[in-house]
């Protein structure tokens, strides 16, 4: 639920607890219906509660995490704004993660840097009223007016009196009082706050580093069995018949079967389940599989083919037009210099640490999951209608996730084991291999741009055209393998055109941090460097110029959001910060900048990088500037998300893509897909910038400037444009 619409759909629903403590929490109400006061009355009813925070006795504050958890820190960012309108010490907190329950929580997703924007108002709602309970709990204690009372750090004082009360004391009776209306509770001005914006260490770390179980590859249940799931190579192929008879009698094996699937390359494809005893015993079976494959028509498809019809499109007129302005055509005729490039980037895999895996329970009609997923209630919706069953009869426990990226937004891994269990009648849990995560996932997708711009004789961008070749059937772009009509530097350049054609495959594609973004980002500021160096000009100072005075903010709504004077903003940041123009570099060194806005969040980044002779790269540092609003909740957890999209961004750029051949994945683990070592990760200097805007989210927005930032570094060591990636087919390595 956004914020706007707590006074229509929620409302604080608060009950006493075993122990004499309290429970606070919102409950959800269909459209249209708005609570009476007696459904709003503090009395439990025995219903199920939409629990967020327990009070107990003692004082300790439990306070639950809705949303999953997979690394970006959300388990702690949401706890912290209920925290701290609660007004308790964060030592007195303890976290818990939900299960999936949209009823109680509200919507329950990972992606899109989405929590805090989403969350931001509405948990500090949640901390604001159950402090506005106790403070009425402890002025009717003293008969007094509770504008007489006040809370802080987890005690309620009479001013008149000085009398006090702990939280813990006060729990029993505050069930009692009537909720207040979470629209209308009073918040803390920004000065007021005590705990967003400093510091805390993420809620899980101590589990992590002692190996306590956190993840779903964790997950075991008695009586559990381990599973496999064999699919065609190929995308889209099937199971034309497969040695389960032989498999069934292998040590360990508790069955082995065909599942047909379903025509959805999205859903439950077609494979061969192998359940077991233990994983390795699973494992030890398939090595005994043989399968006769359908492989249907993918398999004749290939990067190489893909690369060819490419170039042929880029020979033709666009299929379709995104966005026009001016005449581009004519100013590229006319401009002083013009520059033509075909720039080109790769599918990529997410390579989260943890395989895909999901824990599965079908009894009574029933099924139980323990899934690490992005989107739980999309599971549980997806899950029910595959197995024909309600989704009432579903449950999901979140479970921390290895690694997500957009990866765990697609429920192939579920479906697999949901199908399975419910064959079984057994707990079971399904583990791919490293092999299968690399070689069956929903890719970031590939494409290819086609450019030509101008500059007049002032050195000013003045034409700008791309021919954009990407994926899709039809007139429909495959899944995040579009560009919007908006992106920059559409409404910046005078003259200005963005073409569309499609290539047909058969590859499934998703998300990945900063979708589409991750690889816009590296097309357009390369050739923005490109039109400046033939304009014989700073590139920093081009895109300054480019981006002109602050829009209106009629303006800033027909350009998708983007707001150029934020822009500016980190640009100058990260310039300052980075020493642009003003420091003495050695020898064989550069510095490259870029910038993006995604997410909601617009970033600056400069590299500095040594190339060597012999091609051999080394990043000397990474300076990042950020503004995503008002306020920077935890900057610890900040500044990690932005190291983390840095060095993530790095790795793809250097060393990472997915080739297909015959309709197969070439790579299969990281020796072929190798991510960043420790080794070759440089300091990354992070740097935030604060305005008047509403606190956006952090996990996606830093990604995208740091490839072409690199890119353009070691152009101004080398001379050498790299249009393609990953660099390591240019022959470039770390040093």
């Amino acid at each position: 639920m956004l914020a706007h619409d707590l006074s229509r759909r929620t409302f604080l629903r608060v009950s006493s607890v075993a122990g004499g403590g309290v429970l606070f929490g919102l409950y959800a109400l269909p459209d249209g219906v708005l609570p009476s006061p007696a459904t709003t009355a503090g009395a439990a009813s025995g219903g199920q509660l939409n629990a967020f925070i327990r009070i107990a006795e003692t004082g300790r504050v439990t306070i639950v995490a809705k949303n999953p958890e997979a690394g970006q820190g959300i388990k702690t960012t949401l706890p912290m704004l209920i925290a701290e309108e609660l007004d308790v010490e964060w030592n007195d907190v303890e976290v818990e993660q939900a299960d999936g329950d949209v009823a109680r929580y509200g919507r329950q997703f990972l992606g899109g840097s989405t929590a805090v924007p989403l969350n931001w108002m509405e948990m500090r709602r949640v901390g604001a009223a159950a402090r506005e309970m106790l403070v009425a709990a402890a002025a009717t204690e003293w008969s007094v007016p509770a504008s007489e009372c006040h809370a802080s750090r987890g005690v309620v004082h009479h001013r008149a009196s000085g009398r006090t009360l702990p939280y813990g004391a006060l729990a029993a009776r505050a069930a009692t009082m009537p909720a207040p209306d979470l629209s209308r509770v009073g918040l803390k001005t920004p000065s007021e706050f005590r705990l967003i914006g400093t510091r805390r260490a993420n809620v899980d770390n101590a589990a992590i580093v002692t190996g306590k179980p956190l993840f779903g590859i964790d997950v075991s249940l008695p009586g559990m069995l381990h599973a496999m799931y064999v699919k065609c190579p190929v995308f889209g192929g099937t199971v034309a018949r497969a040695n389960t008879d032989h498999l069934r009698t292998l040590p360990g094996v508790h069955d082995a079967f065909v599942v047909d699937g379903t025509p959805d390359i999205f859903g439950l494809v077609s494979g061969v389940a192998i359940v077991a005893d233990s994983w390795w015993a699973a494992r030890s079976a398939r090595q005994q599989l043989v399968v006769e494959w359908n492989e249907g028509s993918t398999a004749q498809q290939s990067t190489a083919t893909f690369d060819q019809r490419a170039a042929e499109l880029a020979a033709a007129p666009w299929h379709a037009t995104l966005h026009t302005a001016g005449d581009a055509d004519h100013a590229l005729r006319t401009a002083a210099r013009a520059v033509d490039a075909h720039y080109a980037y790769p599918f990529l895999h997410h390579a989260t640490l943890e395989p895909m895996n999901c824990t599965a329970r079908f009894a009574n009609g029933a099924l139980e999951l323990w899934a690490p997923s992005q989107d739980p209630e999309g599971a549980r919706q997806d899950v029910a209608r595959l197995l024909g069953i309600a989704p009432s009869n579903v449950t999901v426990h979140l479970v921390r996730l290895g690694g997500a990226f957009g990866r765990r937004y697609t429920h192939d891994f579920v479906f697999e084991a949901a199908t399975i269990a419910k064959r079984v009648a057994r707990p079971v849990k399904l583990l791919w291999t490293r092999e299968d995560d690399t070689q069956h996932g929903f890719y970031r997708p590939g494409a290819h741009h086609f450019l030509r711009g101008g500059v007049d004789a002032t050195g000013r961008v003045v034409a700008w055209r791309n021919h954009f070749v990407t994926f899709g059937s039809g007139d429909r772009v495959a899944r995040n393998a579009g560009m919007s009509p908006t992106e920059f530097p559409a409404s910046f350049v005078p003259n200005y055109a963005l073409g569309q054609s499609l290539i047909p495959f058969g590859m499934p594609t998703g998300p990945l941090r900063a979708p589409g973004s991750n690889a816009i980002a590296f097309v357009v500021q390369s050739f923005l460097d490109e039109l400046a160096h033939a304009a014989r000009r700073d590139p920093l100072a081009v895109r300054l110029e480019l981006l002109g005075s602050p829009p209106a903010q009629s303006e800033v709504a027909t350009r998708g959001g983007f707001d150029a004077a934020r822009v500016r903003g980190v640009l100058e940041l990260v310039a300052q910060q980075a020493g642009w123009g003003t420091r003495r570099l050695p020898p064989r060194t550069g510095l490259g900048i870029a910038f993006h806005y995604s997410h909601r969040g617009y970033f600056a980044e400069v590299v500095d990088v040594t190339v060597t002779a012999d091609k051999q790269v080394t990043v000397n540092g990474v300076w990042v500037a950020g503004d995503v609003g008002s306020q920077i909740i935890n900057p610890s957890g900040a500044e990690q998300q932005v190291q983390g999209s840095v060095l993530d961004g790095l790795g793809a750029t250097m060393g990472q893509a997915i080739t297909f051949e015959r309709g197969r994945t070439v790579q299969a683990n990281f020796g072929d897909y190798p991510l960043l070592r420790i080794a070759q990760a440089p300091p990354v200097h992070v740097h935030f910038r604060i305005t008047e805007h509403a606190p956006t989210g952090m996990g996606e927005p830093a990604y995208p400037p740091v490839a072409p930032a690199l890119c353009n570094a070691i152009f101004a060591v080398t001379g050498e444009r790299v249009r393609s990636l990953p660099l390591a087919t240019h022959g470039y390595r770390w040093g």
